[in-house]
């Protein structure tokens, strides 16, 4: 059952979204963060560039709002009716999570970005048959 605080969190985390430079971030990612492999993503967001800023901003929002969502602090349900960007961020890099996690040594990369959107596009595919599959190739 969602609460206030809830909806409070979520308002909260819309704010977050229309800070100036997290929009730059988000406007840079959704035009052009789209990697087939660790080699071309590497060529994208070489380290110290905007570019680089802008993806992990992205990133790590996403992955902190998917902690909360995960260790229960956010509503779930509530969470997938306004929250679909996580949905695009991950399926934008999902192919490359193992190799991101293999570059950096670390298995936790992205953990609970990866959950949550799995449990997204599970929770999507119940409101229609092809919504996460439209959306994906939409994205694509």
């Amino acid at each position: 059952q969602a609460t206030y605080e809830d909806v409070n969190l979520i308002l909260r985390l819309y704010e977050m979204r229309r800070e100036e430079r997290m929009r730059k971030g988000r406007d840079w990612f959704a035009k052009n963060c789209k990697p087939k492999s660790m080699e071309e993503l590497m060529q994208l967001i070489p380290p110290g560039t905007d570019d680089n800023a802008s993806f992990r901003m992205v990133v790590t929002y996403w992955e902190m709002v998917a902690s909360f969502v995960t260790s229960g602090v956010l509503n779930r349900d509530l969470f997938f009716q306004s929250g679909r960007e996580l949905v695009f961020v991950y399926t934008r890099l999902r192919a490359l999570i193992p190799s991101i996690r293999e570059q950096y040594k670390d298995p936790t990369q992205m953990r609970n970005l990866e959950a949550v959107a799995l449990d997204f596009i599970k929770w999507m595919d119940t409101q229609g048959p092809e919504v996460y599959s439209a959306f994906a190739a939409r994205i694509s």
